[in-house]
């Protein structure tokens, strides 16, 4: 026992030279007292300074800007509906947005401000519970990783490097102000790895309350991240990992039984894996049973999940439920996120095909998406003049499709798309609901018998043009703003996918009987899993707006551009989300250093050329934890290479986080291992002057960016006279 706590009190920091390497403890046991009554002390007074400047970096200057900055007009938007319980649509999961909306209405805000643009103010709105929470949870992450690195390195001045470099960040700082997911996210990250590395360090006592108690908190916390942002999954492969190497050592363990490894094994797989699920399907829940009123985000989703709505055109209607001629129906393009075919009185413009009435398709209501159903006849008979008896639309029926605003039919031929080049054009052509030929189209039901019905809702149908063979067809791309920016439509002549079927949503004709919409309504499994593949859809459709500036996943390590929060003239109050330079180099520093060293680490290790065997358990245990750090930040980083949608600096603040601990521990490691070696008669001094050095460099660096969050005024960097012009290191920084 005195020889376990002799070793922890070596890996701890203290003050002068009581962090000593082993050779220079041959009294350990007798002076056990006091080094853990220093340590103790040096930990208390260490952790409480990190939470109070925490408190006072990230709550400083709360309340300015007071108008929207940049991302706020969407998340404090989305708080809103969910005080109004306004269903919309996002790409992110709902857990952030809820605990937006909840701080909001907590903090006596109603949900009537519009967050309408970047730059409007706030006036009288009560915004700052909002960013209350979110500066809340930003202070909480820098004692976090305080504690995390305390409980891998068993150093006080390894912990106090690690939150130095998270507190005196300008970026972290920045991201932690304002009403967005970025805090939260983070927050939840980092308290996923708090409740992991606790959960380990109770490794020796299995099944006892501390070690259900952490496990559970871990699941509790990925549930939480990945119900903010879907990268929340990063994390849970962190910890997957985590968990697969302790099984792993588990199964070596001979002295274990069977019984008792599958006991850990089900105990893992209730916590980490069934307990978090389930919390995800929970906040769903909850999510879409605030969200019950008809809003914004309607058009996105399947007409059986807009019934649900209060509100909507589709809640508690009556309409036929079979489709016959003379019927005006909207149609619905059956992809995730489709929207309804739709036409307007915009022409396409010369270049873009013939210059007819342009045809997309539209994820909102509008009285434009509305057409009338005509059968084809071969004779020109005047056949709305004569009395028909009703007749249902069958599989294999000739239509007109009349758009009902403008009198047009429906139309194709062979002119390019106007974005996708190798399908046909779809117009809008004739005048008076007259056409010509290319206004014919045959409505296939796959799958169906010839003859089959169509009935609004469920049946998925194909529109074929009758004399070139295509298929009507909506994809995720946009028009240009000549075509206000909606989706194309065309006629695909290779389609055999869903974005060429389309179901009928709504149904007017008074001549059939109606039914109630509500056999079309969805479930709840069914909202839930149609919810993801919206998301995903949304996701991977991302792409950036005309003057949008973005990065490329290469750029954020190196700090190469930033991005404006608030301001953009020299008569403007200017946020600019940039890492503090000397903090993100540094660690860009290490990350590639602490490679090559641990490879030589293992050489020497195999070579038997390394020093005594308390150092050898030293560097085990360092570089054991930079390596699960380095992945960490692999982790949270390398995938964003793989994706295709638009990228912005602040998806890599989570790797940030994880490369501030490893340049922690390793610094400090390193410290350790040239005062020994360099300077062994004055244990301690090379280490000593090292680190006060670091803080100097850290805190002066932060003084000297620290406009970059709290705001700058007056001429721009660029410019002569400007008092900022010293912080434009790099011609990318736009400040």
């Amino acid at each position: 026992m005195t020889k376990e706590i002799c070793l922890h009190v070596l890996y701890c920091t203290t003050e002068g030279n009581e962090e000593t390497m082993p050779e220079k403890q041959p009294k350990c046991s007798s002076r056990l007292g006091t080094h853990a009554r220093g340590h103790k002390g040096l930990n208390i007074l260490a952790f409480s300074s990190c939470v109070i400047l925490s408190f006072a970096t990230r709550f400083y200057k709360l309340d300015t800007p007071d108008h929207v900055c940049w991302d706020e007009t969407h998340f404090g938007k989305m708080g809103s509906y969910y005080i109004n319980r306004t269903f919309f649509f996002d790409v992110h999961p709902p857990l952030g947005k809820m605990l937006i909306g909840l701080a909001g209405h907590l903090s006596g805000y109603d949900g009537a401000f519009t967050f309408e643009s970047p730059g409007t103010k706030y006036e009288d709105v009560n915004y700052l519970g909002m960013r209350i929470l979110c500066a809340t949870l930003g202070v909480l992450i820098v004692p976090l990783v305080y504690l995390i690195v305390l409980e891998w390195s068993f150093s006080v001045t390894a912990a106090s490097l690690a939150s130095l470099f998270v507190l005196f960040d300008t970026g972290t700082l920045t991201l932690s102000q304002y009403i967005l997911l970025d805090p939260i996210l983070m927050f939840f990250i980092i308290a996923s790895v708090y409740a992991l590395v606790k959960f380990q360090s109770h490794h020796a006592r299995p099944f006892q309350f501390l070690w259900w108690f952490w496990m559970t908190m871990t699941g509790l916390f990925l549930a939480c991240a990945i119900s903010i942002k879907w990268v929340g999954l990063f994390v849970i492969l962190f910890v997957g990992a985590q968990t697969a190497w302790d099984l792993w050592g588990l199964l070596a363990d001979l002295a274990l039984s069977k019984v008792t490894l599958l006991k850990h094994f089900l105990a893992r797989c209730l916590c980490l894996i069934i307990f978090p699920a389930g919390l995800y399907i929970s906040f769903f829940a909850v999510h879409l049973h605030i969200l019950n009123q008809s809003g914004p985000g309607d058009g996105f989703f399947s007409s059986g999940f807009q019934s649900k709505l209060v509100g909507n055109n589709l809640h508690n209607v009556s309409m036929p439920e079979k489709v016959a001629y003379g019927s005006v129906i909207t149609l619905k393009n059956h992809r995730a996120a489709g929207g309804l075919l739709h036409s307007h009185p915009l022409l396409y413009p010369e270049g873009y095909g013939a210059e007819q009435q342009q045809v997309t398709a539209y994820v909102y209501k509008d009285e434009n998406n509305l057409w009338l159903l005509k059968k084809y006849v071969e004779e020109d008979l005047p056949v709305e003049d004569e009395i028909q008896p009703v007749e249902l639309v069958k599989n294999g029926d000739l239509v007109y499709l009349e758009h009902v605003a403008t009198r047009r039919n429906l139309h194709s031929h062979n002119e390019k798309a106007p974005l996708s080049v190798n399908h046909q054009q779809v117009t809008c052509y004739g005048e008076n609901g007259t056409g010509d030929f290319n206004d014919v189209w045959q409505v296939q039901i796959p799958g169906a018998a010839a003859g089959a019905t169509v009935s609004v809702v469920k049946t998925k149908l194909k529109l074929i043009h009758y004399l070139t063979g295509c298929v009507l067809f909506s994809h995720s791309k946009n028009l240009p703003a000549w075509g206000s920016e909606q989706l194309e439509v065309t006629c695909n002549p290779y389609s055999r996918d869903q974005r060429a079927l389309w179901n009928v949503e709504d149904h007017y004709n008074h001549h059939l009987p109606n039914i109630s919409f509500e056999v079309f309504r969805s479930s709840f499994i069914e909202s839930l899993l149609e919810s993801h593949v919206v998301m995903a859809q949304g996701n991977s459709d991302l792409k950036p707006k005309e003057g949008e500036i973005t990065s490329k996943p290469w750029q954020w390590p190196i700090n190469y551009r930033g991005q404006r929060f608030s301001g953009y003239n020299n008569t403007e109050e200017r946020i600019y989300l940039l890492g503090n330079p000397v903090l993100w180099w540094g660690n860009l520093f290490f990350l590639v250093l602490f490679p090559p060293v641990i490879f030589i680490w293992l050489v020497c290790k195999e070579r038997g050329l390394q020093g005594n065997s308390a150092i050898t358990e030293l560097n085990q245990k360092v570089f054991s934890s930079c390596s699960w750090l380095l992945l960490g930040w692999a982790l949270h980083y390398l995938p964003f290479y793989l994706m295709s949608r638009v990228l912005y600096f602040h998806h890599y603040f989570p790797a940030f986080l994880f490369s501030c601990m490893l340049s922690g521990i390793f610094i400090n490691h390193l410290l350790q291992l040239l005062d020994h070696y360099l300077l062994p008669s004055r244990q301690g001094a090379f280490r000593q002057s090292g680190l006060i050095v670091i803080c100097a460099i850290v805190i002066q660096s932060f003084y000297k960016f620290h406009p970059f969050s709290y705001g700058m005024v007056g001429p721009l960097a660029d410019e002569v006279n400007s008092t900022h012009r010293g912080l434009k290191w790099l011609d990318s920084w736009e400040i």
